[in-house]
């Protein structure tokens, strides 16, 4: 009889790393997710601590923390140990070394990356030992993290993203009875400067392995330094780290206020939105935000060893308008606008003017595969909001750079000439600039303008992944994710609902984050066509699992 080779593995001991039962492992890390949630919205912190211990000792979760840093960006980017698990042996091995006795991490190699404002960011970088040991333990605390943060924190959170913070800002300050002052908050290298004995005694995980990671301390030109203060950057679990240190404001300033829709509320109009280790507050006068709101923030971090920026930390009136996650939150009269931000777009343009520059003389086609990207990107990021005359300004910007950059490689040339070398006519354009790549296919760079404007759906505040009452919920969001999105039309689309949105091997859902393949059923080779009878969506994982399976 022939097997269907889309059939998950049995469930019986794996023995390498292309035969395990991934969709077991995830059914039973799951269930243990869901039962510490649970536990944490009960404040049962014993049974929190009991059950995360069996999430840690489970052989399911370490297959699945080795399979998340083995397939994310930094895969390929070693610690100081120059170690890589880029082999399913590599892998297979790496599940059985996760073990808390005799761990100890080693030092993170110090790298920088360049800043928006010129200046460098210091990032460690751990080794493959260390960040699967966190993305274990990350698996056991982030249950617990989303119970019990604010409500109105967006950053580092799962299914949670920028949009949804720029929404809220718009319900807190779009009224005419909205409060018409807003703090902006900025902390001081915050990721730096967290105190560790306050995260110790606070973050409800193992505080030996904790204590093991916050002082791990980093190697820079063959230096050791130790690590006083801050949470370990480029870690996988960092970021949590940081949230669970700076969840708990929105309750003190309910505390103080009282909460939204309240009588309290409405005489203050105190509202609190923070994405990562930026956060807006608004108010009802310059005076309640200065000298009473502001206070009260200053107090909260000073517990956790954390300060205001004094030179970001600012008080603006809503007519004025202000920047925030790269977007220009203003009102205008009683209508509230939100607009991509000066800073923003200038940045984004130098990008563009950068890879001109760096790349004089390289063929059309491949400079339209350059910037059809990032102008993608940048142009989706603001597809949400007010966008739709700062797009036409990008593009009138991205042509006139474009222009000069065809002059420049043809001095001699007459411009009718550059013109119909360059540029085409498409549609209702006659200046679409195009190359034709060794292929024979020509490529034609996007327009910002092309893209849509559509009004972003804001995450419900109280929404928990790992809550089964909101399991609806966010099936409902993620199709509208797909929906929305560039890469879910046509025949993606269809195999997606096809399949209910899940891979049929792991049995997880497939989104834009976890990327997909596309299987031939019957491969091409064998006389397989392209129907869609004959496709179907895989996770990447899952598809190197079934073709190592088929060999």
């Amino acid at each position: 009889m022939r097997v269907n080779p889309l059939t998950p593995a049995s469930s019986h001991p794996a023995e390498g790393w292309h035969s395990i039962d991934w969709e077991t492992c995830h059914r039973r890390v799951r269930g243990l997710q869901v039962r510490i949630a649970k536990a944490a919205k009960n404040q049962q912190w014993r049974k929190v601590k009991t059950l995360q211990r069996m999430l840690v000792r489970s052989f399911a979760a370490k297959a699945l923390a080795v399979k998340r840093v083995t397939e994310n960006r930094g895969k390929n980017t070693p610690g100081v140990d120059g170690e890589k698990w880029d082999t399913p042996d590599g892998k297979w091995n790496a599940v059985h070394r996760l073990t808390r006795k005799g761990y100890k991490p080693k030092p993170l190699r110090r790298v920088y990356i360049p800043k928006a404002n010129g200046k460098r960011r210091p990032l460690g970088i751990p080794t493959m030992t260390d960040r699967a040991m966190q993305a274990l333990h990350l698996l056991a605390l982030e249950p617990v993290s989303e119970t019990t943060a604010d409500r109105n924190s967006y950053g580092f959170r799962p299914m949670r993203a920028t949009a949804d913070a720029i929404e809220q800002c718009f319900v807190n300050l779009s009224r005419k009875s909205s409060a018409s002052w807003v703090l902006e908050g900025d902390i001081k290298g915050c990721f730096d400067n967290i105190d560790h004995e306050w995260l110790i005694a606070n973050v409800p995980m193992d505080r030996t392995i904790l204590r093991k990671w916050l002082k791990a301390g980093f190697m820079e030109s063959g230096r050791f330094n130790p690590t006083a203060a801050g949470t370990p950057q480029g870690g996988i679990i960092s970021p949590v780290l940081a949230n669970l240190a700076l969840d708990g404001l929105e309750s003190v300033l309910e505390a103080q206020f009282g909460q939204k829709n309240t009588k309290a509320s409405y005489k203050t109009k105190v509202n609190y939105v923070r994405y990562a280790d930026d956060f807006v507050i608004t108010g009802i006068s310059k005076e309640l935000l200065e000298g009473e709101v502001k206070p009260l923030v200053t107090a909260f971090m000073a517990e956790r060893g954390l300060s205001l920026s004094d030179e970001k930390t600012v008080i603006t009136h809503i007519s004025e308008g202000f920047d925030f996650l790269g977007q220009n939150v203003r009102k205008y009269g009683d209508k509230c606008l939100i607009k991509p931000s000066r800073k923003n777009v200038k940045t984004f343009l130098r990008s563009v003017r950068d890879v001109l520059n760096a790349n004089k003389t390289a063929p059309a086609w491949w400079i339209v595969q350059k910037l059809n990207p990032m102008i993608r990107g940048w142009a989706n990021y603001h597809r949400s909001i007010v966008a739709k005359e700062v797009f036409n300004y990008v593009d009138y910007r991205i042509w006139k750079m474009l222009w000069q950059w065809c002059k420049r490689r043809h001095l001699n040339r007459r411009k009718r000439w550059i013109k119909d070398k360059y540029f085409m006519t498409a549609a209702t354009r006659s200046w679409v600039f195009f190359g034709v790549a060794p292929s024979g296919q020509r490529a034609c760079l996007l327009y910002a303008n092309d893209t849509p404007i559509k009004r972003h759906t804001k995450i419900k505040a109280e929404a928990n992944p790992y809550d089964p009452a909101f399991e609806y919920y966010f099936e409902q969001r993620l199709e509208r994710a797909m929906r929305d999105s560039g890469r879910g039309n046509g025949k993606v689309l269809m195999l997606w609902f096809r399949q209910e949105k899940r891979c049929p091997m792991c049995k997880q859902y497939i989104t834009q984050e976890s990327g997909w393949n596309i299987h031939h059923v019957i491969e091409r080779h064998k006389g397989g066509c392209d129907s869609l009878e004959n496709l179907v969506l895989l996770h990447p994982n899952c598809h190197r699992q079934l073709h190592s399976g088929s060999n």
